[in-house]
């Protein structure tokens, strides 16, 4: 977290953490305390109280802390020798201190392994530290090792928002600390924006929405993770696949279809055993042979790219598919569309020359951008991880390829022009990736797509193609997901649009509410007709339905308001005498009467341009009519 905060916020932050403990320690003298690092928009601190703090007091800790922000206390530090540190932290009763500085002064580390979450499988320095930093704020001494700020006066605009509680250093089994959560930022105007952005990401939670739109739901006797697509959510992935499967014709794609289980020796020729095995779900036996879930689709498409010997003359050949994949979430990690256990990836595989190897990955950035510019995603980058060069035994260890592999790579994202950063250490086992990294409009970043160029699986699988000289040669693949996975694409689009998706995606696009029961026959008929015209989608025409309940006709508008449906079509007597239809549309605009023609012209042009893509403008939670 550390290395992508600016180091001068850094420093604001850390030091605002500070400034609270210290005003803790004023308010509360027999606080002990944990930790306290900052975070991307703030920071928090770990403390353990004899009772539980409530959000009112949040404000008086906040009053102290404008209190002693005023005062302009020095961050003052000074070291100590490990034996007296611990001596002086202990003298104050600073228990959780004293453990972090025994395992500083014995392994030279406080570090818990990820992994495991034992903090004895990190070794650290063996010989320890023999002296350590303390900065002192007023009344409040820590442990720390700094950057600070000069003086309190300089932490700048801080918001208390939350509290939570925390296990000390992760461990289930040990104390339970509160952790109160602050803002800061360095003017009013970015911790008011970012409290804006904190607001619409409650009215846009992809899990509420979802919910109140019918797009899926979760079921305990399916299994955790295992989303269920309702039919409106079944509509929006029917428009996505639509729109990618017109993409990539357009880019020389051919789609495949390849099945969800497989046996287990063909994981262990791509190597995803045993390199993978921690992701896999336990194999099971039919007819004696070991099968697999697929995690991935790639060793299917390596399997449709040997059905048939290719010239140097048929490559690039594109595979793609909506393949749907599993892989072991924990139960602590789902949430929602965005970390599930079972999704379909919008996947691909490209066999190339050496020589096309840079072009293909640049035609695939490119795609990106088209999406991006399509949905309106105007924030993004792309975030390229190397390998570890000192530990190359969690990767292939074949230097030579992954510098020539990374070469391609990183001269392309630089003829691309788009941005991008580089972070060592997170490449895939087989080749350096690039994951396209997208924000809402609310600030939450996406990992939504992987991209990786791919040199091993020309030896596991002997992909090959024969060359103008007559002799076999090895092919790259580039692996790609613009799109991601239908459920964590979905999850951004709606948290992206906030419900209110263009008429072109929306799964209902159009609602006819007939006044009373005897214009029930006509609003079939709008509907058939809308239907029925030359309007290509996803889903075979234009998404209409006709609310026949009993409710009165403003309760029906409501109600589609509600449900965030672009159009809204009323018909009573009058229409149904003239052929027309009275339009709404969802976020109150009145059109007045319409000749059905007239209409299916509109949506017809908003359909097929895919246009309306403006993101709404949410006002209040209880605000159905914004668009």
């Amino acid at each position: 977290m550390a290395s992508e905060i600016a180091p001068d916020v850094y420093a604001m932050r850390h030091s605002c953490a500070h400034l609270m403990a210290a005003a803790i320690r004023e308010l509360y003298p027999e606080a002990k305390f944990g930790v306290g690092p900052p975070t991307a928009t703030g920071f928090y601190y770990d403390i353990d109280l004899p009772e539980p703090l409530k959000l009112d007091d949040l404000q008086k800790i906040e009053q102290m802390m404008r209190k002693l922000r005023k005062k302009k206390l020095r961050f003052d530090r000074r070291e100590l020798p490990i034996e007296d540190a611990i001596g002086f932290m202990r003298e104050h009763h600073q228990d959780y201190k004293v453990e972090l500085l025994q395992l500083l002064r014995d392994r030279g580390t406080t570090a818990i392994a990820k992994e495991t979450g034992d903090d004895t499988a990190v070794d650290g320095d063996q010989s320890g530290v023999d002296s350590v930093s303390f900065y002192t704020t007023g009344n409040f001494v820590d442990l720390c090792r700094g950057p600070h700020v000069e003086n309190t006066g300089q932490c700048g605009e801080f918001k208390l928002i939350n509290i939570a509680g925390a296990y000390w250093r992760g461990n289930s089994d040990g104390p339970q600390l509160q952790r109160i959560y602050g803002l800061c930022f360095p003017t009013k105007e970015e911790l008011e924006h970012c409290m804006w952005q904190m607001e619409q990401a409650k009215l846009r939670d992809h899990r509420k929405i979802g919910r109140e739109l019918k797009i899926y739901r979760f079921s305990p006797e399916v299994g955790a993770g295992l989303p269920l697509w309702l039919p409106r959510g079944t509509a929006l992935r029917d428009e996505l696949e639509f729109l990618a499967q017109k993409e990539e014709r357009r880019d020389g794609y051919l789609r495949v279809v390849t099945p969800q289980i497989t046996k287990e020796e063909l994981y262990y020729r791509s190597r995803h055993l045993p390199y993978y095995a921690e992701d896999m779900y336990k194999p099971f036996e039919i007819d004696g042979e070991r099968f697999y879930l697929r995690p991935m689709n790639c060793p299917h498409h390596h399997q449709v790219y040997l059905a048939e010997k290719h010239s140097y003359r048929d490559l690039p050949v594109r595979l793609s598919e909506y393949g749907q994949v599993y892989r072991y979430e924990a139960s602590g990690a789902l949430s929602g569309l965005t970390r599930v256990r079972g999704f379909c990836q919008n996947d691909a595989h490209i066999y190339c020359r050496y020589d096309q190897a840079k072009d293909e990955f640049l035609k695939v950035m490119r795609l990106h951008a088209r999406y991006y510019d399509l949905f309106g995603i105007k924030d993004y980058y792309m975030r390229l991880s190397l390998p570890d060069l000192d530990k190359l035994d969690k990767y292939v260890d074949e230097p030579e390829k992954w510098l020539a592999a990374l070469k391609i790579i990183r001269e392309a994202m630089i003829e691309s022009g788009y941005p991008f950063r580089e972070v060592e250490g997170e490449a895939a086992f087989y080749g350096p990736k690039v994951d396209f990294m997208i924000k809402s409009v609310i600030g939450t970043e996406y990992a939504i797509s992987t991209n990786q160029l791919d040199f091993l699986a020309t030896q596991t699988f002997d992909l090959t193609y024969i060359g103008e000289d007559g002799k076999e040669h090895p092919v790259y693949v580039i692996h790609r997901a613009p799109l991601g996975s239908h459920e964590r694409f979905v999850a951004f689009l709606i948290e992206h649009y906030a419900g209110n998706f263009p008429t072109w995606l929306a799964p209902v696009q159009a609602m006819v509410v007939p006044i009373a029961d005897r214009h029930n026959d006509y609003a079939e008929e709008v509907r058939n007709l809308l239907f029925d015209a030359d309007v290509p989608t996803g889903t075979g025409g234009l998404r209409v339905e006709v609310d026949t309940s009993t409710e009165r006709m403003q309760k029906k508008i409501r109600n589609a308001q509600l449900e965030k449906i672009p159009y809204i079509l009323v018909v009573g007597d009058k229409e149904a005498e003239t052929r027309t239809v009275a339009v709404r549309l969802r976020n109150g605009t009145d059109l007045g009467a319409m000749p059905i023609a007239e209409v299916i012209a509109r949506m017809r042009d908003e359909v097929v341009n895919r246009r309306d893509i403006e993101l709404p403008v949410i006002e209040t939670a209880g605000d159905a009519t914004a668009h």
